[in-house]
């Protein structure tokens, strides 16, 4: 069952129309701001804001925290995530920092460490404060 919730994950990952990709021998430096959806193969250091979808593949490292209506992490965040909709950390994915998400998705084999609040009302106001700032 976990499998085929996993597939299905990846499979909507190929669907999605991604504006910006950052390649995985590249390193970002400042904060990035899109209103489509990002997948960062390399790394950012700063923070990362997404009007819709964050994909983090295994390679990825994000340094700096994240807010966006959806994210996928499969690899490294040094950061707090604020996410209005579903937070997905799959496997081989590691986070560091604390979560605001409207529902979260932990995979066997993925490690979080940091606190979690899961509240609809709250994703949306934190998402909010990063928007402004």
């Amino acid at each position: 069952m976990l499998g085929k919730g996993k597939r299905s994950a990846y499979a909507e990952d190929a669907r999605e129309k991604v504006s910006t990709v950052i390649g995985k021998e590249t390193t970002f430096d400042g904060d990035l701001t899109s209103a489509e959806t990002v997948r960062i193969d390399g790394i950012i250091n700063g923070n990362c804001s997404c009007e819709k979808k964050l994909i983090l593949s295994a390679d990825g490292q994000v340094k700096g925290n994240i807010s966006a209506q959806s994210v996928i992490i499969s690899g490294r965040v040094d950061g707090d995530i604020t996410v209005q909709g579903k937070l997905e950390l799959l496997a081989p994915g590691k986070l560091e920092g604390n979560i605001i998400a409207g529902s979260l998705v932990i995979d066997e084999g993925a490690a979080f460490d940091g606190r979690c609040t899961m509240s609809s009302a709250a994703s949306a106001s934190m998402y909010d404060e990063y928007s402004e700032a």
